[in-house]
């Protein structure tokens, strides 16, 4: 009898269970969430933290799927204090475990965009979503010129930030920077211009003429991609309203110095742009990351799902697998169709 029960029991419990595993998604479509601007992607310790601007907040999500990242557990980490200089405006956060810790860097203003500048904060704890976040401050060079889109990166045990700035106090172009830091909270040294928008593609301004780039001279977003003896540093180019805002490269040697603008190297052609075929417009603003077993590289993204809507909350999340060329480049392919089933990051070995 008591043999009986059991089998009945354990029977009643594979019941229960297997529902719960099925929910574990095995495929996902793009877009990831209905909205969500400026996406970050890291992985650490088997989760997946994932991040975007929110304008108001510090917002992390957390999952071990990102396929499940509707509903994923999600926090506000962080409210900045009213009437500061970094109150408004919060734009393109990204979270990176440096040294044992937890950062978040961001750009902020106090309602005028002309004051725009990045700051950081640092969170001691395992997990950032329950851990102190505390403001460490402003992230700036000796100029303290406008600043959005920080991002950092460690090579041959030097930490860098690269951003996207103005040279001088007007908002005439936008470029993109790189300096030394002394530290996760401090830039240590000059800043370097290494990018300018160069060719036409990286000048739309209107949302239509392909033809006639009113002069919108934009590059932001920069993100480092490592491969082999190349760093890869993917950008966004041209008018964030436009459906023309697309993704291009600048290549360096691993051996060179990035401080020297000539070490840098800038694509003629974009490296990711719209696809009116599978309906994908605008798509800029990525963020590199691994799959679990470490060897798949993937890239997220913004874009829209229509043409002409412009940089608000019509941004949505996408993610997509890429390889790599012969020549050791990266290779993205056409932004995927939405609702076409993707195979999740690799888990197995």
């Amino acid at each position: 009898m008591k043999r009986f029960i059991f089998n009945i029991l354990f029977v009643i419990a594979i019941v229960n269970v297997a529902p719960a595993q099925s929910l574990h998604k095995k495929t996902f479509t793009n877009p990831l969430l209905p909205s969500g601007a400026d996406p970050w992607v890291i992985y650490q310790n088997g989760y997946y933290y994932y991040t975007n601007s929110v304008r108001d907040s510090l917002v992390i999500w957390k999952t071990r799927n990102l396929a499940d990242l509707r509903s994923a557990q999600k926090k506000t980490v962080w409210l900045p204090p009213p009437n500061t200089n970094y109150s408004k405006e919060l734009w393109a956060p990204e979270l990176h475990y440096i040294n044992h810790k937890w950062y978040m860097y961001f750009s902020a203003d106090d309602g005028n965009n002309n004051h725009h500048r990045l700051y950081v904060l640092e969170d001691v704890s395992p997990n950032p979503l329950k851990g102190k976040w505390v403001f460490k401050g402003k992230l700036s060079d000796a100029t303290d010129k406008w600043a959005i889109d920080g991002s950092v990166f460690s090579h041959k045990g030097q930490l860098y930030l690269i951003w996207a700035g103005w040279e001088g106090d007007e908002n005439g172009e936008q470029d993109i920077y790189i300096a030394k830091m002394k530290n996760p909270w401090t830039i240590e040294g000059e800043r370097s211009k290494i990018s300018s928008p160069l060719y036409d593609w990286e000048k739309y301004g209107d949302l239509h003429d392909a033809n006639n780039p009113p002069h919108v001279n934009v590059n932001e977003g920069p993100e480092i991609l490592k491969h082999n003896d190349k760093l890869f540093l993917i950008y966004s180019a041209s008018g964030c309203w436009t459906d023309f805002y697309a993704l291009g490269m600048l290549t360096a040697s691993k051996n060179s110095n990035l401080l020297d603008p000539s070490s840098w190297k800038k694509s003629a052609q974009p490296v990711l742009k719209k696809s009116e075929t599978n309906g994908v417009y605008a798509p800029g603003h990525n963020s590199f990351f691994k799959s679990p077993n470490g060897k798949e590289d993937w890239i997220i993204y913004h874009a829209n799902s229509k043409p002409a809507q412009g940089c608000g909350g019509f941004r949505s999340p996408r993610m997509q697998k890429f390889t790599w060329n012969k020549n050791g480049t990266p290779n993205f392919g056409l932004p995927v169709k939405e609702n076409t089933p993707i195979g999740i990051p690799s888990q197995t070995n």
